[in-house]
């Protein structure tokens, strides 16, 4: 039996993508799956070191892993004119946003490569994504980068939207927003990876098409989000894109790396190198 890690975040998109694959409901055959949790900024950094076969991680990571890994062909997450936001506790006109320490979940996560692209050298402090409200409430930072859960939460806290970055860039280029991805492993081989691309659409079509059940295992991963919220939180970033890469989120890829080089937010070129 080949023994495999798939690594993934503990949140509930995650849990909702690899429900199925994780409880039988679709067959891995003689692979052996392994599954790790973690946070997704250190599986950003994990994955530099090629310590997962299949890993979760930020598309802004993959330009640095790119040599080491594949883009697998899916289970990608979109944002179609919605992203992570720029909040703060008042509501500053844009052109004071170059002005401000905003608090960010990673400096490998998609979300501040977009925010680079509009302002590239703007300062920032480090925290856990779990804590950015609380660093802005602390005054350690003006404004927070948020993704996940508190892009719907924030308003309940007294926060305001200052920019949406998934607008943002639909606005600019007219594409969805890439935002993170699962990976694998070169060193695997392609027919491995084609195997283990169809085993994530099988997995994603199962949730998509299962929704009740697999909701009821996600929901409990996803920090203050409950119901209704949480399945329109959950099918935001899981949907019919995370099944493939078609021609739109090759696109998208492709002008979100060429702009990013081309601004020298990123040292290098990137390839687009999606295996099944």
């Amino acid at each position: 039996m080949r023994e495999l890690t798939i690594a993934y975040s503990p949140d509930a998109t995650d849990a909702f993508l690899f429900y199925a694959l994780r409880h039988g409901k679709v067959s891995a055959g003689d692979l052996g799956l392994r599954f790790a949790e973690d946070d997704l900024e250190a599986l950003n950094r994990k994955s530099l070191e090629g310590a997962f076969e299949v890993t979760a991680a930020s598309f802004h990571a993959y330009a640095y892993m790119a040599g080491r890994y594949a883009i697998l062909g899916a289970g990608g997450t979109f944002g179609d004119r919605y992203g992570p936001l720029l909040v703060a506790r008042e509501p500053f006109p844009p052109d004071v946003i170059k002005k401000l320490q905003v608090a960010i979940p990673g400096t490998m996560t998609t979300a501040f490569l977009a925010l680079r692209l509009i302002e590239p050298d703007i300062a920032f402090t480090l925290r856990p994504g779990d804590r950015i409200l609380e660093a802005v409430e602390a005054g350690e930072a003006d404004a927070g980068l948020v993704k996940h859960e508190a892009q719907l939460t924030y308003g309940e806290r007294g926060f305001h939207k200052l920019l949406d970055l998934g607008g943002w860039w639909h606005g600019e280029t007219g594409l969805p927003l890439p935002l993170g991805g699962l990976f694998v492993r070169r060193d695997l081989g392609e027919t491995l990876a084609l195997r283990l691309a169809a085993l994530v659409r099988a997995s994603v079509d199962h949730a998509l098409t299962h929704g009740p059940e697999a909701l009821a295992y996600a929901l409990p991963y996803g920090r203050d989000l409950t119901g209704a919220m949480g399945e329109r939180f959950i099918r935001l970033f899981v949907n019919e894109r995370s099944l493939r890469y078609g021609p739109e989120e090759r696109a998208a890829l492709e002008t979100l790396f060429s702009r990013a080089y081309d601004a020298g937010v990123l040292p290098h070129p990137v390839p687009v190198d999606i295996i099944g």
